[in-house]
């Protein structure tokens, strides 16, 4: 259970990392006025989907609280 717990707060810790990254070049192609606007789109589609995989691993690591 331990390792699994291990695993699972790694793989949150790499899709943060992949999120600040795509928050980087989100603010760096933004700032670009000649930037490919279908290219901001898919980056911000990524970014949000690994945000909601962070948040569905966060979950997995929190103990379930009594209703």
């Amino acid at each position: 259970m331990d390792d699994n717990l291990n695993t699972v707060a790694r793989q949150i810790i790499e899709l943060q990392i992949e999120h600040r990254d795509l928050d980087y070049l989100i603010d760096r192609l933004s700032d670009d006025a000649a930037h490919d606007e279908l290219q901001l789109r898919r980056l911000k589609k990524r970014r949000l989907k690994l945000k909601d995989a962070i948040m569905l691993l966060q979950l997995q690591l929190e103990p379930d609280v009594p209703a």
